[in-house]
């Protein structure tokens, strides 16, 4: 067994995990790929998703974006759990599965990636062509205006108003923030926009929030050119994600699968590894 074999090896059925990796090396041998990756694929930088292994140990319900546009305390409620959670958040940086998808187009073999992911990893790792399906934390906009602020400002605007807020402990959650009792935020202020006074929103699609139409025609223009796509680290429980997974099946083309856990359509695939990203795509090296 290969030394990059042998790191599957921490599951309970190791032969099946096997036969899944040469599936899935014989399935991607001289075909382009485009990735569709999902929260797994940063769980291994320490990023919490919500739908893994050990999502329902801390059910949360996730912020709808017409809340947050209509309601000031549900906005006060985001940016006070943000504040906490944007230290940690932001100095995550990319693992093994962002690197070898980067080095897959460094060699080109992957012609790009479609994320759902909000962290920014896939850059930091090096890959060129990235389809942000649901935007970037990193930047912040006003909801009159539109001004755009980088995160890292917002922060220290956060922090200032509000002394000694992020000195508080509290578990990391999906997306940046952090989990907090509600009776907790009751007195934290939150920033307005500096130029009109508006409120800020982080540059994400938010639950109940759809996916811009130009951001969903570069998906599509990246998908046009794949011969399989590999989904990596996504439930696809969420339809932005699994619209291409079904179209790609339409199409005849051919899809795998690298996930722990179940998969939304994954009787679709014609592979299926299920084991940790990371371990899964450095082994393709």
């Amino acid at each position: 067994m290969a030394q990059s074999d042998a790191a599957l090896s921490d599951g309970v059925d190791i032969e099946a995990r096997l036969r899944g990796l040469a599936d899935l090396r014989r399935l991607l041998e001289g075909r382009r790929i485009v990735a569709l990756t999902g929260a797994g694929c940063s769980t291994e930088s320490g990023i919490p998703d919500y739908r893994g292994p050990g999502t329902r140990a801390r059910a949360r319900n996730p912020i709808q974006g017409r809340m947050f546009r209509e309601r000031e305390d549900i906005r006060r409620r985001y940016w006070a759990r943000a504040a906490i959670g944007w230290h940690r958040f932001s100095a995550a940086e990319p693992n093994a599965a962002h690197r070898a998808l980067a080095a897959l187009e460094q060699g080109a073999r992957l012609e790009g990636i479609i994320t759902q992911n909000v962290d920014g990893l896939h850059h930091d790792a090096g890959s060129r062509r990235v389809v942000e399906l649901h935007g970037n934390l990193r930047t912040v906009s006003c909801l009159v205006c539109r001004i755009a602020f980088g995160r890292d400002d917002v922060q220290s605007r956060l922090e200032s108003l509000n002394p000694g807020w992020t000195t508080r402990l509290a578990p990391i959650a999906p997306d940046g923030d952090s989990d907090l009792e509600p009776e907790s935020i009751a007195g934290f202020v939150v920033p307005a926009c500096e130029a009109c006074g508006g409120a800020l929103k982080p540059d994400v699609v938010f639950f109940g929030e759809s996916v811009p139409k130009h951001v969903v025609g570069d998906a599509y223009t990246l998908l046009d050119r794949a011969e399989v796509l590999l989904v990596v680290g996504s439930s696809l429980a969420v339809y932005s994600g699994y619209r291409f997974l079904r179209d790609a099946a339409a199409r005849g083309i051919p899809i795998a699968l690298v996930n722990l856990g179940e998969t939304r359509g994954q009787e679709l695939a014609s592979v299926h590894v299920e084991a940790r990203a990371g371990e899964v795509l450095a082994a393709l090296q």
